[in-house]
This record gives structure tokens, sequence and C-alpha cells, in this order.
């Protein structure tokens, strides 16, 4: 090969390097404006074909930009109209919907489960009955944890998934809930027929930690008395109060929590059983301090005193930005960037041979023979 030949081959060889590592930047670089990634089920172990995903925009309201169905491989891809805002990804399966937040440009996989009416392995964590006065009112704000350790995991659904007891002259406020995923939602309470301050809740317990929070007021005269009523057994059940009211009971299940803290008292039951517990009443004005200040949670403190149980949100506060459970590199598939990588090399290496070729000194030629 003569030196300007090789010297052509090289330049065209160059030109075909930079054109490929172009292509491989622009191909990694995450597209901006797209929102991709796939739907797995974890009950069976394999992608989900066949679901809907909707894509929402949270705006100052919710709306809805766009669905698509998942292809045979359980993928989807969406393009986002406003890269700018925040977004909302939601995968049905078998009736029931699984959030995530995401952004535009991100690439990430949602998990759903199959879903069933009775489910093994559902049992209850926690519940904080916070109370304060408003005048005539006596406030309460009742949280409950539910876990849901099913085994292979199931979604459990239907019409009473989960049941609260409340005094019978109990007036709701609101009933928030939060999935595993932490994004929380007002959802309704329907009453028990024949049943006073028994309610009925309908949201789909999903593998992981399901948390309640039921808002209501009772008249108040200053004095008001509870008697807990469980559907599930609960590793803690505590109540709060300010450190003006008192707290009673003839129970010797109930302790002093101290937690370190002047604004509040606690007591607290461990290990309550299922059906009736015990009894407690409250007394005397005073105004639990909002426990929504992210720099002071009392619940926070005082799962930190009781040292066994997991953080149970107060109120439900606005959920944090959740992490997928397998959080991919955004754009393509990291396979392709291995590819064109390797592709790239290969011509590199390539025209490092040629040029060093193209330099060598040209051999002497051979002696004709005698």
């Amino acid at each position: 090969m003569s030196r300007r030949h090789s010297s052509s081959v090289v330049r065209g060889l160059t030109l075909l390097l930079l054109a490929a590592v172009f292509t491989s930047c622009s191909i990694a670089a995450p597209n901006t404006k797209e929102v991709a990634g796939s739907v797995r089920n974890q009950t069976a172990g394999h992608t989900a074909a066949g679901d809907e995903v909707v894509l929402l925009r949270l705006d100052a309201t919710t709306q809805e930009e766009a669905r698509v169905t998942t292809d045979s491989q359980g993928r989807f891809l969406f393009a986002v109209q406003r890269p700018d805002k925040p977004y909302l990804l939601r995968a049905v399966h078998q009736g029931v919907a699984y959030d995530r937040k995401v952004a535009a440009g991100d690439t990430l996989v949602i998990d759903v489960f199959d879903a069933a009416p009775q489910v093994s392995g559902v049992s209850g964590t926690l519940e904080i009955l916070r109370t304060g006065t408003n005048g005539k009112l006596l406030h309460v704000s009742d949280m409950y944890e539910i876990r849901n350790e099913s085994k292979p995991p199931l979604t459990q659904i239907g019409e009473r998934t989960f049941e609260v007891f409340l005094p019978s002259n109990a007036k709701i406020d609101s009933v928030l809930a939060a999935g595993p995923e932490g994004i929380g939602q007002t959802i309704s309470a329907l009453p028990m027929p024949g049943d006073p301050g028994h309610y009925l809740v309908n949201f789909p317990l999903r593998p992981g930690a399901t948390k309640f929070a039921f808002n209501y007021d009772v008249p108040y005269t200053g004095h008001a008395a509870f008697r807990a009523r469980l559907a599930y057994p609960m590793q803690l059940l505590a109540v709060m109060i300010p450190p003006t009211m008192k707290f009673a009971s003839r129970s010797a299940a109930f302790e002093p929590l101290s937690t370190g803290n002047a604004r509040y008292q606690v007591r607290a039951a461990k290990r309550v059983a299922a059906g009736l517990g015990p009894a407690f009443e409250i007394s005397g004005v005073g105004a639990l301090p909002s426990l929504v200040d992210p720099r002071e949670s009392a619940a926070r403190e005082l799962l930190q005193a009781t040292a066994a149980l997991p953080l149970l949100a107060v109120s439900i506060p606005p959920p944090p930005s959740p992490v997928a459970p397998t959080n991919l590199r955004r754009g393509r598939a990291p396979s392709q960037s291995l590819v064109l990588t390797a592709i790239a090399t290969l011509l590199a290496v390539t025209c490092i041979f040629l040029v060093w070729r193209s330099r060598r000194p040209s051999p002497l030629p051979r002696a004709k023979p005698f």
C-alpha cells in the first residue's frame, strides 16, 4: 500500500471514527424529552406485558398527558410535552395503580404485583393517636402503619382492606393514605351500617408499609374516654397529648415514654392484640404542636424512643421523590452504549495501526538472484 493511499485510508477511517464517537455520545446522552422504562411483575418474576401506563403531569392540577400499553417485553416510552414540569407515572396491573414520580429524561422500572382479596402476611406495626383541644372540640389524628409481607408478594384488594373503629360521635375531617411508594392521597372511609364509629377503607395494601391517617373531631367538655379496638394486632399503640392535659388508664399496659421533648407527653402500650384493647381517658385543655414541620417530628422522636419500629409519617407530609426499584442510566440502555464504545475502540485501534504502518520505512527490495 502506497503512503498516499494509506494516508487517504487513515483520513477516511478517522472521519468514520469521529462520526461513530459523535453518534455514540448523542445516543448515550439522556433524551430530556422522553420518559422510558419497563413494568415488572414481581409476583410472577417476569416483565408485565399488556399493562396500561399513564403519564400524569403534576402542574397546578394533575393532568393526564398520555397513556400507552406495555409491549411484549413490558416496555413503555413517552414523549414529554413539558420537560420543565414534574411528572407521575402510573402503571395499572389487575386494577391496582402503582405510582412513581419521574422527570423528563428518566428511565426506570416499575414493580407491580398480582392482586388477591385475601393475603397472608399482613399485620399492624404502629398506631399513634394524637389529641389536642380546639374550643369545644377535641381534635384527634389517628395514624396507623400496616405491613404486607406476603410471600410471594401480593397486593390485597377489596372493599375492606382496612377498617378502623372511631368514637361513635366522631366527625371525620379527612382520611389520608400512602402506599410503600410514599405518595400520599386523600381517600374515603365508608361507615359500617349498624355499627357507629366503624369505617371501612378500600385502599390496596401493596407489599411493604401502608400508612393511614384518620383526622376527626369529637365534642369536648374537658373529658373524653377512648377504648382501643383494632382490626390488626399492633406492635405499639401510643397516645400523644399536650403537657397541659392529663392521661389516665386502669390498664397496666400503658407506660410513659420519655422522648426528651417537653412540648408533649406520650403513653404507649406494646404488643396490643386485635379486637378490644385497653381503655384510657383524656382530660384538660391544650393544643398539641403541629408535627408537619420537618425540623421536628414527634413520630420520629417517639420511634427513636421505642427503638424498634420504622418512622411513621405524621399526617402524611408531601411525599419524597420516590426511588425506582431499578434506577437505570438515563437515555439508551447500557448495553447499547457498551456496543458503541466497543465499535469506537475498534476503529481507534485500526486507525493507530494504519498510521503506524504508513510511517514504517519501506523495506529494501530483494536482490535479484544471479
